[in-house]
């Protein structure tokens, strides 16, 4: 109840603004923005927009997490190739988004350009954020636990697993974030067609201000589907507690 009420609340503010501004294309109202949403959906090239972007955006993320999660554990247990990863990450971290598009786009074109660039953004901050995790690990549990002979799965699920759960549980939900951001950026800046990105550049051509804000609610709606999705996904990696995370979804 308390966030319908939130939701309404900020809705209604939406509304007073518009109302203010009284110009429709400076700023459409919710009405607007609900009539756009519901025209664009009797088209089919709405939906392929929509899976377009879902997927590249997603598969980036993952694409981005796996990688973030291999190289981690490398580095956590080889010194050396840590120090050699410090310098390719601190590039990653430095180099402005809209740079990395355009490399991208002269490299490899625009049709994958979402899921290369929510990759590269993803990657380091899962790299990072699990190598500090892996380093807090307490090496006389990891020592006991070689002396003991525990197989190596053990090892992930009753001693890694437990002592990162704070750091994939952030990182994940950082790096959905991060992705989505980027990536819809990047459409817009790429131009694939039929994508959601190419659908607000599309808008902001025409002036039209009521599609332009029809979708940058699709596309909260979708990257919040996409949130529930690895909140399911990290309920499922622990287990007992994931009932919990579907209660929350």
């Amino acid at each position: 109840m308390k966030k319908i009420f939130i939701i309404i609340f900020w809705i209604a503010i939406w509304e007073i603004i518009s109302l203010l501004v009284n110009n429709p294309i400076l700023m459409a109202g919710p009405y607007e923005t609900v009539k756009a949403i519901i025209n664009m959906f009797g088209k089919t090239g709405f939906y392929r927009s929509v899976w377009n972007s879902f997927f590249n955006i997603t598969c980036g993320i993952l694409m981005g997490i796996v990688l973030g999660t291999l190289l981690s554990s490398i580095s956590a247990k080889y010194g050396l190739f840590e120090d050699l990863m410090d310098p390719f990450v601190k590039v990653l971290r430095s180099i402005p988004m809209v740079s990395f598009v355009v490399i991208v786009l002269l490299w490899c074109g625009n049709s994958r350009i979402s899921m290369i660039i929510s990759a590269l953004v993803t990657f380091p901050i899962i790299y990072l954020s699990l190598l500090q995790g892996l380093k807090g690990i307490d090496a006389k549990m990891v020592e006991m636990a070689s002396v003991f002979k525990m197989k190596p799965l053990n090892k992930i699920r009753y001693i890694y697993m437990p002592g990162l759960r704070t750091s994939i549980e952030s990182a994940l939900m950082l790096s959905v974030g991060m992705g989505w951001r980027s990536g819809a950026a990047a459409e817009v800046i790429g131009q694939p067609v039929l994508t959601m990105g190419n659908g607000l550049y599309r808008s902001k051509i025409f002036l039209e201000t009521d599609r332009l804000f029809a979708w940058t609610v699709i596309i909260i709606l979708v990257a919040a589907l996409s949130e529930k999705m690895f909140k399911f996904l990290i309920g499922l990696l622990y287990g007992s507690d994931s009932k919990k995370y579907k209660e929350n979804i």
